[in-house]
Formats: structure tokens, C-alpha cells, sequence
């Protein structure tokens, strides 16, 4: 049993769905579930309907939403013909769960709407992937992973209830050669659906390969395996060709993009390794992810844009002691807010948070009962693995710095964009 796991990425474009079956061939004599993420930009264009929608504007909702609807037609019309109808039948079914909600006015928070929307891009990609294997002769079988994995009802960022997936999943027969299901999504006690955090695709087919007992994982990505730095930024950045389980999380917790937060725990808990490969070329080696230490990694750059940095002043120069830091924890438990840098003084605390606006100003205002608030933006905020000085001076080089802490392998700035 192998579980793949393909991004938005591998199915942006008629060619790069083609190309999926000869990744396939290679593995023919194995077990595959495959976890599948919305086709290219479907799930910013999903937000688009769902902000319209929230805002009052149905028409421009269902307007946006027919631009997403054509667009998987279409890709349904150039891949297949005789499976063309029942995959326009199956699209159907997805198109009516999102426009009869487009209909109705917003009663319930947003995030509740966003994952009602947004989760129907993993269903169409899904369905014209599994009906287009369908239509060359790759057998496959179609689920919908709402049927399987549960989660509680935190809308957008929901948490898994691992015992009713197991059980669920335990009733469902896998298909002998490949079974396709939707990665990020999933659904509430009341079917409700869900998402698990932008991204989450990678946690899912996590989460299946820990309750299969998988092989190995296998993220296929549009770069050659894990780079020391978004190759998009610096030229010079190099493939990683292993990586620890601890590294990994790491990178991630300090905002890497490469593999979702969540992913590892369910991997190493049952010593799972994770494979980070390029399906534009496969037969390169890539990134191999497991218990194993490595030594001698190049420095690993991770630069976080849209950063926001909020200082609290205590109101009445007392020193900052454990009363108000516990409440200020507790506020980022009730707003499920993950700071990522703070630093403390003798009557002040700094925290560099994602400048998610609605979560700003929540905090801010639940933050004033016990400090004086300030808000900074538009920042930029520099974390560096393995830093060297050399590499220091000259990624902070006419840099104006605002916020600096360094350990022994880790660097973080944060500086103003320039």
C-alpha cells in the first residue's frame, strides 16, 4: 500500500492531468490511494465566490462561480468521450450543492460558508480525474472522503476525530490497484463540510497513510524535492536530499510551504517515510523524509510576507508577570491564533502574527483590557535554519530591522518591506 498525494499543480492544465497515468504505470503492481487537491487556482477562485456571497452579492457569487464551473467542463470535454456525460452528471450534483447555498442570504460565520464553497474544488477535480482514468482504462474507485474522515465543526481549520475516521474507514473497500479520494476536506457528525487549513491535502493523505499502515507517502510536487529555499526567490537555492522528521517540522512551524504542518505526526508515529517528488520528472530521486538525523544541512531559508507586528504595553508600567501572559495565551487558544515570534520585556510583549485581518482585530481588542495596543504592517519576517554570519549580513544587509532572535541554529528578523 503506497499513498500519493497530488497538488493543485499536477492538474492545472489538460497535459499535466495526462501526464498522471505515467507516474501510475510505474507503480502497476502496487496499492494506491490517491489524495487529490483542487485543480490549479480553483480554491482562490472558490474564496472569491464565497467572499462575494458573504458580502450580499449572490449575482457576483454565482457569476464567479460559473467561470469555475466552465472551466471543469471544459477540461472534461478535451479529456474524455464516452465518460463524458457521467462525469457532467457528477459534476452536476457538485455544482447544485454550492448554488442553492449561493441563493440564500448568510446566516452563520463566514468560515462556515467558506468550507461549504471552497471544499467543492477537491470534488470536481476528483471526479474528472477518476472518470478520465476511467475513459483510458485505468479501473479506480471514487470516494467521497466526506464519507470518511470526521472532524469536529472549527470550520477552516478543523480538527480530525480520528476514532470515527478509523471506523468509517474500516467499512469501505479499497480498490486492489488505485482508489482516488479529495485531500484538505472533510465533514462534521451533521455531513457539514469542513477543511483542515489551507493546504491540508498533504495532512489527509497523511492521515491515510498512518490509518493504512502505508509503505510510504509520496508528495508530488512541480520542484525537484525539498529545496533549502523557495527557488522562486533565490537562484541558487538546492534540493535537500534527506530530511529528518524533526527538521521537517521545523520548517514548517516557521512557515516553509513545502509540506503542511500537520503532516508529520501521523507519519512518524508509525515510522511512515515520506517521499517529495517531481511529477514533472520523475525519475529524479527527490526528497526522502524520515526518522533519520541529518547532519551538515545547508542553511534553510523561509521569508513569511503580509507579517504584522503588535505591541502590548502594560497600562500601568507593571512588570509583564505570569497573570497576564496566561491570559494573553488564552486569548490566542479562543481566537486559535499561532503567533510566530514573540518577545517579551520587562513591561511590554511583541508578537509577529499573519496578518489575517478579522483575527488582528479580535485580539487587539481583547488584548486592550490588559495592555495598551499598537499594530505595525506591512512586514516581512526572515527565519533562517543553520544560519551562518555570512549569510546574516547579507540577507539583512540595508535591511531596517524591527525585531531580531537568534539561537544557536535558528535566526529570525522582522523588518519593514522595502
Amino acid at each position: 500500500m503506497k499513498v500519493f498525494k497530488f497538488g493543485g499543480a499536477s492538474a492545472n492544465s489538460i497535459e499535466r492531468i495526462q501526464n498522471i497515468p505515467e507516474i501510475l504505470q510505474q507503480y502497476s503492481t502496487e496499492q494506491i490511494v490517491m489524495v487529490i487537491s483542487a485543480m490549479g487556482k480553483t480554491t482562490n477562485a472558490l474564496e472569491k465566490v464565497a467572499e462575494a456571497f458573504y458580502n450580499g452579492n449572490n449575482i457576483q457569487a454565482l457569476d464567479l462561480f460559473e467561470i469555475v464551473k466552465q472551466h471543469h467542463i471544459n477540461t472534461a470535454k478535451y479529456l474524455m468521450i464516452t465518460n463524458y456525460n457521467n462525469c457532467i452528471n457528477q459534476l452536476n450534483d457538485y455544482f447544485t450543492e454550492v448554488e442553492w447555498l449561493l441563493h440564500d442570504k448568510p446566516t452563520q460565520q463566514y468560515d462556515y460558508y467558506y468550507d461549504q464553497i471552497v471544499c467543492i474544488g477537491e470534488m470536481m477535480s476528483t471526479c474528472v480525474i477518476s472518470c478520465y482514468f476511467t475513459e483510458i482504462g485505468i479501473g479506480n474507485t471514487f470516494l467521497d472522503v466526506r464519507d470518511i474522515l470526521k472532524t469536529d465543526d472549527n470550520f477552516r481549520d478543523a480538527a480530525v476525530n480520528w476514532e470515527k475516521t478509523t471506523a468509517n474507514l474500516k467499512e469501505i473497500v479499497l480498490h486492489p490497484s488505485l482508489t482516488i479520494i479529495q485531500g484538505f476536506i472533510g465533514s462534521t457528525d451533521e455531513n457539514q463540510s469542513t477543511t483542515l487549513g489551507r493546504e491540508g491535502s498533504d495532512y489527509t493523505a497523511a492521515i491515510f497513510a498512518n490509518l493504512l499502515h502505508a509503505d510510504s507517502l509520496t508528495i508530488w510536487k512541480d520542484v525537484e524535492g525539498v529545496m533549502n529555499a523557495d527557488p522562486k526567490e533565490f537562484e541558487d537555492a538546492q534540493l535537500i536530499n534527506e530530511l529528518s522528521f524533526n527538521e521537517v517540522i521545523e520548517m514548517a512551524y516557521y512557515g516553509a510551504q513545502v509540506i503542511h504542518p500537520k503532516t508529520i505526526k501521523p507519519l512518524q508515529n508509525k515510522n511512515i517515510p515520506l517521499y517529495v517528488k517531481s511529477f514533472l520528472d520523475s525519475s529524479l530521486k527527490g526528497t526522502i523524509i524520515s526518522k533519520q538525523n541529518n547532519k551538515n544541512l545547508p542553511p534553510i531559508i523561509v521569508i513569511k510576507n503580509n507579517q504584522v507586528l503588535m505591541h502590548l504595553h502594560t497600562q500601568d508600567f507593571s512588570f509583564v508577570g505570569e497573570e497576564p501572559m496566561a491570559a494573553l495565551y488564552k486569548i490566542f487558544s479562543t481566537l486559535k491564533i499561532q503567533p510566530n515570534l514573540i518577545q517579551t520585556g520587562a513591561i511590554s510583549v511583541q508578537i509577529c502574527l499573519d496578518n489575517k485581518e478579522d483575527k488582528i482585530e479580535q485580539l487587539a481588542i481583547n488584548a486592550a483590557s490588559l495592555f495598551e495596543v499598537k499594530v505595525e504592517k506591512e512586514l516581512q519576517l526572515l527565519t533562517i535554519r543553520h544560519f551562518t554570519e555570512e549569510l546574516k549580513n547579507k540577507m539583512l544587509h540595508n535591511k531596517n530591522v524591527i525585531l531580531l532572535q537568534q539561537t544557536k541554529q535558528t535566526l529570525q528578523a522582522l523588518y519593514t518591506i522595502e
